[in-house]
């Protein structure tokens, strides 16, 4: 079952269940999406509905926040491939930070690294917020 917090703008919301977590902080027009656990086939559906819901509030980019993650299959990675695409409707982004190596792995053999911006870590990404 999936638990889902609404807490005001700024303040961190969480959603998912004992094998993945996704929690949710927005900084401005960016929201980060912290996943913890194992993203899979049976577990992804916390993502894509914090994905879909913080595009739709108008978040202009989502910075998935990875170094909580132990695992990512197939499924995971098209949540976010698809999140990327239904982001770029809205000139709104999907970016990747803080990658462990079983998760580094997925994006290097499927080639995702071409299509996603990744920054090292959630406190790099945040300070290389382009200028609007």
């Amino acid at each position: 079952m999936v638990s889902r917090a609404t807490r005001p703008p700024g303040e961190e919301s969480a959603a998912g269940g004992e094998r993945f977590g996704v929690a949710a902080a927005r900084r401005g027009a960016t929201v980060v999406l912290s996943l913890s656990g194992e993203l899979d086939h049976d577990t992804a559906d916390p993502l894509r509905e914090a994905i879909e819901e913080h595009l739709n509030k108008g978040a202009e980019r989502v910075l998935v926040d990875c170094a909580g993650l132990d695992f990512c299959d197939s499924t995971g990675l098209n949540v976010l491939l698809h999140g990327r695409l239904t982001a770029q409707e809205t000139d709104a982004r999907v970016e990747i930070a803080g990658m462990r190596p079983p998760v580094a792995r997925m994006f290097e053999i499927t080639g995702a690294y071409a299509v996603f911006r990744v920054h090292a870590g959630v406190e790099e990404a945040l300070a290389d917020e382009p200028s609007t």
